[in-house]
């Protein structure tokens, strides 16, 4: 059975979702592997699996991109959602974590024209900014983030979420949910204390947990908002927030491509390496950056990330 849709169609069970045409595999894999203590997917073989959330309905899905530039999806392990609109938002979760329904003309253009951006725009051009689609999930990944170095940071995700998170076991591996906050708002920081980080981002994450499970935060009220300004001083106003942690979310959850963590260190060692600079970058420097990067901060930021991969 067929059944057509603008942006993606269903053949005897499996999800076929048109790609944009400058969709790059190869350069969105190659973000996904950038770490191998991952435990929220798994990629081989080019094939991502992984567990989809969409309401209460839990989903294992295999994923890989076909010759005629489509995203298969492929239902694992009897998961597959019986309700259409339960699929659908299968494809929606997709379609929001790589960015699907963004059009990078003028990103490109811009980007292409651009000293700092032309060489990784070329060496990854397709790349999307891979997003975090759950707003709790992006925030603690935000708060395990602070201060400490990007494996380190994987390697206190993956304890959190194996302490705490739920799974779907498969073909002998296990694939990981993320904690829902209302799960982690009931804990304490005496049962975080076997996980390496500090008792500071310990009580920020069960903090942010408490606050969204009593209905205070969602990313449907963030969405609502009128600009970026009012988002980030929304979130700044939560313990444990500031402004390099809203803007990360504000980038990987809401997507607003304006967004820039201007302190981010990543992005100052990029920059760094490509003009060959003794020191970071000033601030003055990382403003002026932003102005002629109007719009499309995030998916600059992103592309410089990715250099040092």
């Amino acid at each position: 059975m067929k059944e057509d849709q603008q942006d993606w169609q269903e053949i005897d069970g499996t999800i076929l979702i048109n790609l944009p045409d400058d969709f790059n595999s190869k350069a969105n894999l190659g973000y996904l592997v950038r770490n191998k203590n991952e435990c929220m997917f798994e990629v081989e073989n080019e094939m991502i699996t992984r567990v989809i959330v969409v309401g209460e309905t839990r989903t294992l899905v295999q994923i890989h991109v076909n010759n005629s530039n489509q995203m298969v999806v492929r239902f694992l392990n009897v998961s597959r959602p019986l309700n259409r609109s339960q699929r659908a938002g299968v494809v929606q979760y997709i379609r929001e974590w790589f960015d699907l329904d963004r059009d990078l003309t003028p990103f490109y253009a811009m980007a292409k024209a651009d000293p700092l951006l032309k060489w990784p725009v070329q060496q990854f051009y397709g790349l999307r900014v891979i997003g975090v689609p759950d707003l709790f999930e992006a925030l603690c990944w935000g708060v395990l983030g602070q201060q400490i170095n990007l494996a380190f940071a994987y390697s206190l995700k993956r304890q959190f979420v194996e302490k705490f998170g739920d799974s779907i076991k498969w073909n002998g591996r296990i694939y990981w949910i993320f904690p829902t906050c209302e799960q982690i708002a009931l804990v304490t920081p005496a049962d975080l204390a076997d996980i390496k980080m500090t008792l500071k981002k310990s009580e920020y994450i069960i903090g942010i947990a408490q606050f969204m499970a009593s209905g205070k935060l969602s990313k449907e009220k963030l969405m609502r908002m009128e600009n970026l300004k009012e988002v980030e001083k929304s979130l700044i106003t939560i313990r444990g927030i500031g402004p390099w942690t809203a803007n990360y979310v504000i980038m990987r959850c809401l997507r607003n491509p304006s967004a820039y963590p201007i302190d981010d260190v990543g992005l100052h060692n990029a920059i760094r390496h490509l003009t060959k600079a003794m020191n970071k970058p000033a601030k003055e420097e990382l403003l002026k950056l932003s102005i002629r990067w109007e719009g499309w901060q995030s998916y600059a930021t992103f592309y410089l990330w990715h250099v040092l991969y």
